[in-house]
């Protein structure tokens, strides 16, 4: 029973709907039969809003054929373009000449009925770098005349969604133009404490980023040596505290392309302050090892490289060479150096090492040879004269030649083991001849005068020497004999001559008498006649008056 109930309420509902559809169509068919009628109602009568089209602006003003021609309701088009288009099948506002070309609905950006004008234009659909096309300043609005020069599309640059503010990318804009706009005018130009240079914005600034910039590319431009101007500690990093004094420019040891390490330049370094910056602490200083001097780096070392130093002696107290002359700190004494206790400078000069000017200050006498032994320091040559006596017997200390030779420790008799013309003098071409040694007539402490010593001399050979070129001879006034200067001299002593023989042998010819006893040889007691001589023609040994042996009778 009671499902009968609700099936007969459900029908009941279902016919309900049914009938209320049916006199709709029916209203629907009178309107159409009677389009002016049933225009006449709209305007006074008709809810339009409940066709779901509401009528607003203009739209609220017009008759409703403008609309709906020929009395046609339905399939009435309710897009704008349906109606604002060249050509529709309606007399209506389309879209001008110059519109924005757009396949958009125009309610995308008109979105009042009131005015055609005023709309706010979506990018919606707008191809990527077609702006120009509109942005042209006929159909929207351009460039402005202070606009950055550029040939990229506006959305680039500009949202589409608001003009303002543009992220202005510089793509299309010819590298080293970038002061065209950086002017402090169209864009951002160098700022007040900027570095000075002629270079170009986008040599040392990216495009995509102001800041950081490129340090390699930075100095580009930057006239060598005024670094300082940037470098000041104000634009740019300047020099630290600790920095090395210098009044040179910052690129004389500095890179541009990386400001450490640094390539020192010692230009504008005051000579004579090197210690200001080697101390140990600014730069390197004097190792534990080190010379001891007071004298400035620059002395000795080169500002071009530290080592080699060329040592300067300068402020070196003379006679302390050995504290540093010691084969640790320098160099010192070798193992054939000559065995002295003078000081390094006694010899050796501070501007150079050899040659040396040997002083024998210091050294004991009679122990030359302890140096001078052919390996140390010179000794005796090949012709050296044979002698067992130290070198500074002969030889001077201030000098080797000439030497002042002393015959200490020679062998007598040994002279001609020297004197043989090749080690020392010999005898000269007109030597007398003898067998004797060199010391039987010369002295040793000087060669002349000689003492002549005849032993060794044959009896009878005197003339040999004595002929008045080798020795003194027969004088002008001479006696007159043949006989050897032995008969009457002796060895000894040359005067007095004693006539020893007057035999023929000796060369007294008998009857000669006369030839020496005549008066005129009475200093070589050849005695003649006397005043009280008798007078005669005989010869002196005639007539048995005068012998040889005895003068008078």
């Amino acid at each position: 029973m009671r499902q009968t109930t609700e099936q007969n309420g459900h029908v009941s509902g279902f016919i309900a709907r049914q009938l209320f559809a049916f006199i709709g169509l029916i209203l629907a068919l009178f309107m159409l039969a009677s389009p002016a009628q049933a225009a006449n109602q709209s305007n006074n009568n008709f809810n339009h809003l409940s066709t779901g089209f509401p009528l607003t602006g203009a739209h609220a003003q017009q008759q409703c054929e403008t609309c709906h021609a020929n009395g046609t309701f339905k399939g009435t088009p309710r897009q704008c373009a349906s109606c604002h288009t060249q050509g529709s099948r309606l007399a209506t506002t389309a879209k001008p000449v110059n519109h924005v070309p757009t396949t958009q609905s125009c309610e995308q950006c008109h979105t009042s009925t009131v005015t055609w004008t005023g709309a706010r234009f979506r990018h919606i659909g707008i191809n990527p770098g077609t702006c120009a096309s509109c942005h042209n300043g006929s159909t929207a609005t351009g460039k402005p005349a202070k606009h950055v020069p550029t040939t990229a599309a506006c959305d680039t640059c500009h949202r589409t969604a608001a003009w303002l503010p543009a992220g202005f990318n510089h793509t299309g804009v010819v590298p080293g133009t970038c002061a065209s706009c950086h002017n402090g005018s169209t864009a951002t130009g160098k700022p007040a404490k900027h570095p000075t240079t002629t270079a170009s914005c986008d040599t040392c600034h990216k495009t995509n980023a102001w800041l950081p910039v490129s340090s390699s590319a930075m100095h580009t431009g930057v006239v060598p040596g005024t670094c300082a101007s940037c470098h000041n500690g104000s634009t740019a990093t300047g020099k630290p505290a600790k920095h090395v004094p210098t009044t040179a420019s910052c690129d004389t040891c500095h890179k541009t392309t990386a400001w450490l390490p640094a390539t020192f330049s010692h230009t504008g370094v005051v000579p004579g302050t090197c210690a200001s910056c080697h101390n140990g602490s600014t730069a390197t200083g004097k190792t534990a090892t080190h010379v001891l001097t007071t004298a400035s780096c620059d002395t000795c070392h080169r500002t071009t490289a530290w080592l080699p130093a060329t040592f300067s002696h300068t402020g070196v107290v003379p006679g302390t060479c050995n504290t540093c002359h010691n084969g640790s700190t320098a160099r010192g004494k070798t193992a054939t150096h000559v065995l002295t206790t003078a000081s390094c400078d006694t010899c050796h000069r501070t501007t150079a090492w050899l040659p040396a000017t040997f002083s024998h200050t210091g050294v004991v006498p009679g122990t030359c040879n302890t140096c001078h032994n052919g390996s140390t320091a010179t000794g005796k040559t090949a012709t050296h004269v044979l002698t067992t006596a130290s070198c500074d017997t002969c030889h001077r200390t201030t000098a080797w030649l000439p030497a002042t030779f002393s015959h200490t420790g020679v062998v007598p008799g040994t002279c001609a083991s020297c004197h043989n013309g090749s080690t020392a003098t010999g005898k000269t071409a007109t030597h007398v001849s003898t067998t004797a040694s060199c010391d039987t007539c010369h002295k040793t402490t000087a060669w002349l005068p000689a003492t002549f010593s005849h032993t060794g001399v044959v009896p009878g050979t005197c003339n040999t020497c004595h002929n008045g070129s080798t020795a003194k001879g027969k004088t002008a006034s001479h006696i007159p004999a043949t006989m050897s200067c032995d008969a009457c001299h002796n060895t000894t002593a040359f005067t007095t001559s004693t006539m020893r023989s007057h035999t023929v042998t000796q060369g007294v010819i008998p009857g000669g008498c006369y030839t020496c006893h005549n008066g005129a040889y009475k200093s070589q007691n050849a005695l003649g006649k006397p005043s009280g001589h008798p007078s005669t023609s005989n010869t002196c040994d005639s007539s048995g008056c005068h012998t040889t042996k005895t003068f008078s009778k």
